[in-house]
C-alpha cells in the first residue's frame, strides 16, 4: 500500500496558491487534495461546482493535461480564520496529446485556517471572474 506524498502546508494565507501550485506540479490528485478542506467546493467552470469525489475527479482532468500551473497572488484579505484570495494563473503548453493548451483566470479562493494553524481551500473558483 502507498500513500500520497504529505503536502508542506502554511501559516501564512497568502502562500497558500503557492502550496496549491506546488501540489498541482506533483500531478498526483491525492497530494492535491491536501490542499483543501473536507467539503470544500471547487468550480471547476462558470455555474458549476464539485465537492467530496466529483472535486476530486474534477481537479484530475485539469492535471490530466499534464502540465505545471503558475499562479500569482494578487490580493490577500483576512478577517480571523478567513481568507479571500484573488490569484491570477495560467497553465500553458503542449497536452499529452499533441494538443495546445493555453488556459488563464483570475481565481477568487477562500480559504480558512484550521486547528492545526495551516490554510487550505474551503472554496476554490479558478475562473472567479466569469
Amino acid at each position: 500500500m502507498t500513500h500520497p506524498a504529505s503536502l508542506p502546508l502554511t501559516t501564512d494565507p497568502a502562500q497558500h496558491p503557492a502550496v496549491f501550485a506546488a501540489a498541482f506540479n506533483t500531478g498526483d490528485p491525492a497530494v492535491l487534495a491536501q490542499a483543501y478542506e473536507p467539503g470544500a467546493v471547487f468550480v471547476p467552470a462558470p455555474g458549476s461546482t464539485a465537492t467530496g469525489p466529483d472535486l476530486l475527479r474534477a481537479n484530475a482532468e485539469f492535471l490530466a493535461l499534464g502540465l505545471p500551473i503558475t499562479v500569482r497572488t494578487r490580493h490577500t484579505y483576512v478577517a480571523g480564520d478567513i481568507a479571500l484570495l484573488i490569484v491570477d494563473w495560467t497553465i500553458t503548453g503542449t497536452a499529452a496529446d499533441g494538443t495546445p493548451v493555453d488556459l488563464a483566470g483570475t481565481a477568487t479562493d477562500v480559504a480558512r485556517r484550521g486547528p492545526d494553524g495551516h490554510w487550505r481551500y474551503l472554496l476554490d473558483n479558478p475562473f472567479g471572474t466569469a
